[in-house]
């Protein structure tokens, strides 16, 4: 499905939660929420169906499988006000399906964040986790451990506690999946928007009865829809690949991760002193530990930037020439492996030996960082310049045709032979080009690198076509 379609669609499930709010528990309002929620199933299996099969696909199908359970547990609820007298009962059959959706979509986030890190995820589980017990200590405190205590049945003491404990399910697989690496595109935030929005419900359900009327509040419900109709908008987008694909493992400490760690660990004092209540002494405690946790947050991030800087530097001489700044073979060998069609050039530079042993090192030195400046200014963005080491030099132009390569390498030919001044001497510095295009059945850099022997049999500044029997 397009994107505009996409938008189209969210926007007439917008429409159409904004009508099952205006006629919530009416029978005209009952009857619409069973169709749109029945036609979201509907839409979400769809999706999963349009999925090739294998591990892309069960994420998808377990968070359709989630609003399925939902629907059939919302159907139960509605079945009960409509035939029994009693109505629903606190704790029902309704609570398994519901409880169970909860689980299974759980469990679909951390497969996406599984696919998304493998191998990779440690660091976003540890950062996950640590916000995920601070998120289910305030749940303690304030939703389950007062539903213990109320005096209730067994099933009212023990089920209604079970979704604060899901939410915090529920919390964990979002904040695997925001905290690894991969993508962060539409898919990812319209994801990320639905389970936030899921959670926002829940805790409104908890929180908005102390100060409203409960006939209010529960007008909310209907929002659930749209949060359903995000999770399928994800499922539906041409990007969607980038929740359950391997993402670029990124070793860079964001400032929010910081932020959110240090909300954590101030969790509990802070509910400590909320519940013992706040005195003078509470307060200064309080204020100490944020200090104190600050303080080691910082010297935490300080030390992790200098890490940072110093596997930058370190992957960088991994991949480039030290001399030139240029990208080094291991580069060139991955872009080669990159689909696509690329024009090779290869060079080497010609009277660069004598250069060396008349003048010195030095002087070669500056030859090629010369040269290495020169052709990097040659070549469009999207090139790749690289030393391969001595003085030969490759240039990896992808999408070029034959004859802009040509007309490349005359420039290059040019621009190389351009005097170059060292001591008040002209070193005198020419090269040989060999050029090459991809095909599936030859080794392009080989290919060019002996198209380069032939330009040089033939004279100084010269270039040869692979397979072509002009050459100049």
């Amino acid at each position: 499905m397009t994107t505009g379609r996409i938008w189209v669609f969210l926007g007439g499930a917008t429409s159409a939660v904004t009508g099952l709010v205006l006629t919530y528990n009416t029978t005209f309002g009952n009857v619409l929420y069973l169709i749109t929620f029945v036609t979201m199933c509907v839409m979400a299996w769809m999706a999963v169906a349009r999925i090739e099969a294998g591990p892309d696909r069960r994420p998808w199908m377990l968070a359709a499988t989630a609003q399925t359970l939902w629907l059939l547990g919302d159907s139960i609820e509605l079945a009960y006000s409509y035939l029994s007298s009693a109505g629903a009962p606190p704790v029902g059959p309704a609570d398994v399906f519901w409880l169970s959706g909860y689980l299974l979509l759980a469990v679909g986030l951390i497969m996406m964040a599984r696919r998304r890190a493998p191998g990779h995820l440690r660091g976003a589980v540890l950062d996950g986790l640590t916000l995920t017990v601070a998120a289910g200590l305030a749940s303690w405190q304030f939703l389950i451990s007062p539903m213990l205590g109320a005096g209730l049945t067994v099933a009212e003491s023990v089920v209604p506690p079970l979704y604060p404990i899901a939410d915090v399910a529920l919390l964990a697989g979002v904040l695997f999946i925001a905290l690894s690496p991969g993508g962060r595109g539409t898919p990812t935030r319209l994801l990320l928007g639905a389970v936030g929005l899921y959670l926002a419900i829940d805790v409104a359900y908890n929180v908005l009865p102390l100060f409203l009327d409960y006939g209010i509040v529960a007008r909310i419900g209907p929002l659930i829809m749209l949060g359903n109709a995000l999770i399928i908008a994800a499922s539906l987008h041409p990007a969607r690949a980038e929740l359950t694909s391997p993402g670029r493992r990124v070793n860079v400490l964001h400032p929010s991760r910081v932020l959110f760690l240090g909300l954590a660990f101030l969790t509990a004092p802070t509910l400590s002193v909320v519940k013992s209540g706040v005195d003078h002494n509470a307060v200064i405690a309080l204020v100490a530990t944020a200090l104190s946790t600050a303080f080691v947050l910082a010297r935490f991030t300080i030390a992790v930037r200098e890490q940072e800087r110093a596997q930058a530097q370190l992957a960088h001489q991994a991949r480039h020439d030290p001399l030139t700044g240029l990208a080094n073979r291991s580069v060139l060998t991955d872009r080669l492996e990159r689909p696509g069609p690329v024009a090779v050039l290869y060079l080497d530079l010609d009277g660069f030996k004598e250069v060396n042993d008349t003048y010195g090192h030095e002087a070669g030195d500056l030859v090629l960082s010369t040269v290495a400046t020169r052709l990097s200014a040659a070549v469009r963005t999207t090139d790749l310049v690289v030393r391969l080491g001595g003085d030969e030099f490759v240039l990896l132009c992808p999408d070029l045709p034959q004859a802009e390569a040509i007309h490349l390498a005359e420039r290059v030919l040019g621009d190389v032979a351009r005097p170059i001044e060292f001591r008040g001497t002209v070193l005198d510095i020419g090269a040989s080009v060999g050029i090459a295009e991809d095909a599936p059945d030859r080794d392009v850099l080989r290919t060019a690198d002996l198209a380069m022997y032939e330009a040089k049999k033939q004279g100084r500044g010269r270039w040869v076509v692979a397979g072509s029997p002009s050459d100049h």
